[in-house]
């Protein structure tokens, strides 16, 4: 069993520091604070839910003093990331390309992802592309076959296939639309293109990770990994014994981090400011993760049943001094540039609750203006009977 312990308060601190969630200038500023931070974290989940600002931004937003929205298109123009598959569709670092070829090989080799593989359709797309250039799924004519919420056209399921398969690359978006274009048109001459070994890739993600996140359980590496998971152990065990990773317990459960954790425990770290969360950010999107260490079970309610909602449909984690404290159902009324708070729901205390109100809609109002709304609008609360008096005293 692991030969150092840590309470969960300290915990929390080191986690939300290593997810650079304790301060949004430790990156710097500008363009290459947001480069910093998406190599830092590994990847960033992409979602086409746009309630709020989306997933992307949003973690970003929450990590950098100085984010613009244009900067993640300017660096993937750049060919500094690229968008790929990590546990979901992520933009990941193009330092760190050579670790999607595993999948995109198992994808070419046969692997069905979403709808198997159509080699008409793929080659009718390829040669479109080779011969025209860069193209969006709107440029091909063809339509779905059905009306069912995932039916998708011929010709998009192919573009997607070649995607995944690395075929295709994307350049860039337009309105979030993806601009499919062929790899060795997009893929810079730098990149690294060797084929990892699974120990290799498994290894990578074990470093990734432990950075990103300071302390791992084998099955959060491995997370929607498919295959990965026996691999995975076998190569924390390995580093375990090289030295390269530390075993630590936690409320009696085995973790592992990097060595020099287990030598700054003293270390004073700052606890976090208030921080509203995205449903994807790396932070929470492993649940049970954020279950054992943040005492918090969250789930986002848009994919449950609308009678069956506790909090809303696109409910945010509210973080504040380290702790998930409650959460928010909001919504950006871009045309009224109103955003509406439809439900806040505060779980777990919060000290002094002025102090709190104090942080929460001091954050809430620049989250409104990240989401490019000038005005707040409190529809409903619960847990928290102060909630109405306070946003009166504080709007």
């Amino acid at each position: 069993m692991a030969s150092s312990q840590l309470d969960s308060s300290r915990v929390r601190k080191i986690v939300l520091n290593a997810q650079l969630l304790d301060s949004r200038k430790a990156l710097g500023t500008g363009i290459a604070a947001t480069r910093k931070a998406i190599e830092h974290l590994g990847y960033v989940q992409l979602d086409t839910l746009s309630v709020v600002a989306r997933a992307h931004h949003h973690t970003l937003w929450n990590r950098l003093h100085s984010y613009r929205l244009d900067h993640v298109d300017k660096l993937q123009r750049e060919g500094k990331i690229f968008e790929h598959w990590a546990h979901a569709l992520a933009i990941l670092p193009m330092r760190d390309y050579r670790f999607s070829l595993p999948m995109m090989g198992r994808i070419a080799a046969g692997e069905v992802h979403w709808y198997p593989k159509n080699k008409k359709q793929t080659d009718h797309v390829l040669k479109r592309i080779r011969a025209e250039g860069p193209l969006m799924a709107k440029d091909f004519d063809d339509k779905p076959g059905s009306k069912a919420m995932w039916a998708r056209a011929p010709s998009k399921l192919a573009l997607e296939q070649l995607f995944m398969e690395g075929e295709l690359m994307v350049p860039y978006r337009k309105n979030f639309h993806k601009v499919y274009d062929l790899r060795e048109r997009v893929l810079p001459d730098w990149v690294e293109t060797a084929m990892p070994s699974e120990m290799e890739l498994c290894r990578h993600l074990i470093k990734r990770y432990v950075a990103a996140n300071a302390i791992a359980q084998a099955k959060e590496i491995s997370y929607l990994r498919k295959g990965l998971g026996s691999v995975v152990r076998q190569a924390v065990a390995e580093m375990v014994e090289e030295g390269q990773l530390a075993e630590i317990e936690i409320a009696g459960t085995l973790y592992y981090c990097q060595p020099e954790l287990l030598e700054s425990q003293d270390e004073k770290l700052p606890r976090s400011g208030f921080r509203i969360l995205s449903p994807f950010d790396n932070a929470v999107i492993q649940r049970q993760r954020t279950q054992q260490l943040f005492d918090f079970d969250y789930q986002i309610e848009c994919y449950v049943k609308k009678t069956e909602r506790k909090y809303g449909y696109f409910c945010l984690p509210l973080l504040y001094r380290n702790k998930l404290v409650g959460r928010i159902d909001a919504k950006a009324d871009r045309s009224s540039g109103i955003l509406r708070v439809l439900h806040l729901h505060v779980e777990k205390s919060v000290g002094a609750k002025d102090a709190f109100y104090k942080s929460f809609i001091t954050e809430l109002k620049r989250f409104a203006n990240f989401n490019g709304c000038g005005g707040l609008e409190l529809v409903q609360a619960s847990g928290c009977s102060e909630a109405e008096r306070q946003f009166a005293r504080h709007c």
